[in-house]
């Protein structure tokens, strides 16, 4: 009999087998007792335990949502330099901090702010960039009365913005794993993969 280890943290139950280790998959909706087992060596269980300790975790979902974000000063002027940027730093925290957002990395150029941050599902691009420029904008010309003589119409951020997501698996790899998928039938692009009598 193999030394039982099933593990209360969140992660998934295992079973330890001498050198390797017994991954139990949850069962499925479909099929409420069927179990499915992989047999893990050792270091691809660190490896998997490594991958699963980067996503992040809400009430309900597991996730790992990463945005790349670009935005500018308005026409461009570089006005982020000491102080300033020091501020615009410490508001862009504060308020992705408010919002459940995590900042990978970041860097305040003194025309525009570069972002790759990890954000909640329920969080949308746009909304976070707003939330962002909103009120560190809105602050940062409350505290510093000399961008109100620069930038008129209280707008310290030009309109617009840059967002790509950014993940562990690119397009290429998707796009295979879903070509590779057993189908019925191919509805331009869009395939049904369960079969269509049970």
């Amino acid at each position: 009999m193999p030394d039982e280890q099933i593990s209360h943290d969140g992660s998934q139950p295992r079973l330890a087998l001498g050198m390797s280790m017994l991954h139990l998959d949850p069962p499925s909706r479909s099929k409420p007792t069927a179990l499915g087992a992989v047999f893990l060596s050792d270091s691809e269980s660190a490896a998997r335990n490594q991958r699963m300790a980067e996503y992040r975790r809400s009430a309900h979902a597991v996730f790992d949502i990463k945005y790349h974000i670009v935005w500018i000063v308005k026409y461009r002027y570089k006005v982020l330099r000491g102080r300033l940027a020091e501020r615009a730093r410490d508001l862009i925290r504060q308020t992705s901090e408010a919002r459940g957002v995590v900042i990978v990395r970041g860097a305040v150029s003194p025309d525009h702010i570069h972002m790759l941050v990890s954000a909640p599902p329920e969080l949308s691009p746009a909304k976070l960039v707003q939330y962002i420029k909103g009120r560190s904008s809105r602050r940062l010309q409350e505290e510093f009365p000399e961008l109100r003589k620069r930038f008129w119409g209280q707008h310290l951020w030009g309109r617009g913005y840059f967002c790509a997501t950014v993940g562990a698996v690119d397009e290429k790899t998707v796009q295979e794993y879903i070509e590779n998928q057993k189908w019925d039938r191919d509805d331009q692009g869009f395939k049904i993969t369960a079969p269509t009598e049970p």
